[in-house]
């Protein structure tokens, strides 16, 4: 039983393939990776600086969202497979990423949305996992698992937790992630990877989604 393991959480009003030797480059080999490790940030001066892009008749561009008033990454195309933006650029490197939890802030823009995350584990293959809006179960093959997500209305916290995901459906120990892959049809504002998962009160600020109106208090109060 895989199922529930792909946790999304909405973010209210207050805040936020075969076997073999990789003899790619990893990109944070040599980085010290402990607590937080950013791969996009929608506001830095080049948000996909180590991202590829690929754009069929669609766009990737970076708008305000009315919402947060603020720069986010908008994903969007007529076909998710051939709208995408993937990390590293490079196919011939590797992310090399131990920690085991991703984090991705995204926004629900209604349409068909998917992401893919491959990652290589201690009997050293490669698996990927491939998260989607429309899809409705769970299938796990040799060297590929997709799963359904749904996303509530508005900003969405995804967590997925990559080392219980590779046991659960492999049997195998996660060791690393290879690549991240997004396509259309989202808006970023986030995409991180952390050690564990952190609390709202625990996250540092740069990691949090802040709105500009703030609910009442009694509204808070009741969340």
């Amino acid at each position: 039983q895989i199922d529930n393991i792909l946790s999304v959480s909405n973010i209210c009003l207050h805040s936020l393939r075969s076997r073999q030797k990789l003899k790619t480059t990893k990109m944070f080999k040599n980085t010290f990776q402990s607590g937080f490790l950013s791969i996009l940030y929608s506001i830095g001066s080049k948000p996909l600086q180590i991202w590829d892009k690929k754009v069929r008749n669609g766009h990737i561009k970076r708008i305000t969202d009315n919402d947060i008033q603020s720069l986010v990454l908008e994903i969007v195309g007529t076909n998710v497979s051939t709208t995408f933006i993937t990390c590293p650029a490079d196919p011939k490197k590797t992310l090399g990423i131990k920690l085991p939890f991703l984090v991705m802030i995204i926004k629900n823009l209604k349409k068909y949305f998917t992401f893919e995350v491959q990652v290589l584990d201690d009997k050293n293959v490669r698996r990927r996992f491939r998260a989607s809006n429309y899809q409705s179960t769970t299938r796990v093959k040799p060297f590929i698992c997709t799963m359904p997500m749904r996303l509530d209305e508005g900003w969405n916290q995804i967590q997925f937790n990559l080392s219980d995901f590779t046991r659960r459906a492999y049997g195998t120990n996660y060791v690393e992630t290879l690549r991240v892959q997004i396509h259309a049809n989202c808006r970023i504002r986030r995409v991180y990877f952390s050690d564990r998962l952190y609390s709202e009160e625990e996250l540092p600020s740069e990691f949090k989604l802040f709105l500009p109106i703030q609910k009442p208090a009694k509204a808070l109060a009741s969340q």
